[in-house]
């Protein structure tokens, strides 16, 4: 039996931490992949930008079946996520709404997390049936934005992308973030080849998580 859009959901808000991988080359992805989930990452975010993307997805959801969510970013187009959906993702990420794009995934029912920047951006991703509206970019944002928005709309589910380090992840969480999205801040030892401190961030991340939660 495969795993309904409510338990996939739940998976991502449990663990709060969705590792966002861009790379040069699907290979590199890949072991940045593995690192991640050494250090205890629940879900990944395999962006549109990296090489092969649809193989790379298709590779580490068969490769992690059961134990971690395998989702598809930077997609753009409804196109682009049946693809990635037919390839095996959990969980499609836009930088932007796009209203086809949610229709196809409420469709399938796939989880659909629409980047939003203002409060209007917010309202239109959740009428579209956005589950978890993305804040980005996050480092112009910053956590007070997600403080303000649960002003009007304590209902939003936000989660935070760009710009979220191991020094403010708990400030994002506290101000009210469902979960946050980690790029470079959590993969940057790929440049250099070092994936053992990937695992090590990870492990870091998910650790303040849990703290600023309580």
């Amino acid at each position: 039996m495969s795993i309904t859009k409510i338990e996939l959901l739940g998976k991502i808000v449990e663990s709060g931490l969705v590792a966002v991988i861009r790379a040069d080359s699907g290979e590199q992805a890949a072991r940045i992949a593995e690192a991640c989930a050494a250090g205890g990452v629940a879900a990944l975010e395999i962006t549109y930008t990296v090489p092969g993307a649809t193989r790379v997805i298709e590779h580490l959801a068969k490769e992690f079946s059961g134990k971690i969510l395998v989702g598809a970013g930077t997609v753009l187009d409804p196109e682009t996520a049946r693809t990635a959906i037919l390839a095996g993702a959990h969980f499609v990420v836009g930088p932007s709404l796009n209203p086809e794009t949610a229709r196809l995934c409420n469709r399938y029912q796939i989880p659909y997390m629409p980047g939003a920047g203002t409060i209007g951006e917010v309202v239109a991703a959740m009428e579209s049936g956005a589950d978890i509206v993305k804040a980005f970019p996050g480092d112009i944002l910053g956590p007070t934005f997600v403080k303000a928005v649960h002003g009007p709309l304590p209902q939003a589910s936000l989660m935070p992308t760009g710009g979220v380090t191991i020094d403010n992840v708990g400030d994002w969480i506290k101000a009210g973030s469902v979960a946050v999205g980690v790029g470079d801040n959590l993969t940057a030892g790929a440049k250099s080849g070092d994936f053992a401190s990937i695992t090590k961030m990870a492990r870091h991340f998910v650790e303040k998580i849990k703290e600023a939660r309580g």
